[in-house]
C-alpha cells in the first residue's frame, strides 16, 4: 500500500483523481482518525466508531455527530 511523507494514506491513489482532490482526502483522513475531547469527561479520548457515531474510549459515552468530526460547523447567519 502507498505511503508518502507529505500524502500519507491517501498515496494509495497515486494520480488517479488530481492533486487538488488528493489533498482535501488528506485533511478529511487526518480528521478521521485525530483524538477528540468528551463532552462527558473532558479526556482527549473520542474515536470515530462509524459513520457519525463517536464512541469516548475512556468512559464508553457514546453519541452522534458529524460525519468527519464529532461536531459539526454551525451555519453563517444572513
Amino acid at each position: 500500500m502507498g505511503k508518502t511523507k507529505k500524502l500519507g494514506s491517501v498515496a494509495r491513489f497515486r494520480e488517479r483523481g488530481g492533486a487538488s482532490l488528493r489533498k482535501v482526502r488528506v485533511g478529511i483522513e487526518k480528521a478521521l482518525k485525530k483524538a477528540y475531547e468528551c463532552p462527558q469527561c473532558q479526556r482527549v479520548a473520542v474515536r470515530r466508531v462509524s459513520v457519525g457515531i463517536w464512541r469516548c474510549e475512556k468512559c464508553g459515552y457514546t453519541f452522534a455527530g458529524g460525519a468527519y468530526t464529532p461536531t459539526t460547523k454551525k451555519p453563517k447567519e444572513v
